[in-house]
């Protein structure tokens, strides 16, 4: 699938077993969560520019590769998606940090919005939205439809488990959007929910179910 990138790092598979785990723990699920984030945003970064910069070591001065003033954004959708953002921002600290709110209508299962706060120079920044889960794809599509709504341009989106329905979605939509996931999981049950999944995963990591 074009745009559509499945880590299959053994370290996030690993990880991903005991996250589907029902009998995994709030604390161990939320840790999971952000653990895997860090490990995708790993990967989901390895393509931004660089330029040589010249750095004085102890002993002499040493050619190396720094960022090269790409600026990035982390866009979580709430709530789950705050999950994946502290991990990230550890590895990318200058980062900024905008919030999209959506919830899914339990009987449209469409997107509804609540909140939207982003910074303002969101439109210059290379954007990651990141939600655990890709279901219907319906969060995914109107959160990045927000985004270029304010000018942005590069976007990637960041789903831990998806499945083809959201994936398709989303490819649909915003075809010029790159994703990355951990799993691409069978179908989406009457429910909207993913199968096999791992149930909500706001609940899971919030403890509120």
């Amino acid at each position: 699938m074009a745009n559509v990138h499945v880590l299959d790092h053994p370290l996030i598979q690993h990880k991903l077993a005991i996250l589907r785990n029902k009998n995994t723990s709030v604390k161990e699920f939320r840790e999971l969560v952000g653990e895997i984030a860090g490990l995708m945003c790993y990967e989901a970064t390895r393509n931004l520019p660089t330029k040589e910069v010249e750095v004085q070591t102890p002993i002499a001065t040493a050619k190396c590769r720094m960022l090269s003033g790409k600026k990035l954004a982390i866009v979580p959708v709430l709530r789950a998606g705050l999950g994946m953002v502290d991990n990230m921002v550890a590895l990318i600290p200058s980062a900024k940090i905008g919030h999209i709110g959506l919830y899914r209508d339990p009987e449209t299962h469409k997107p509804v919005e609540y909140y939207c706060k982003l910074p303002e120079d969101i439109a210059n920044r290379m954007v990651y939205v990141v939600d655990p889960m890709l279901a219907t794809g319906g969060s995914a599509v109107a959160a990045i439809g927000f985004l270029k709504q304010h000018g942005c341009k590069n976007i990637i989106m960041m789903n831990i488990i998806g499945c083809p329905e959201g994936i398709k979605a989303v490819q649909e939509a915003h075809p010029d959007v790159e994703i990355f996931l951990a799993a691409v999981d069978e179908k989406l049950n009457e429910n909207a929910y993913i199968v096999p999944g791992l149930g909500d995963a706001g609940d899971r990591i919030f403890g509120t179910k």
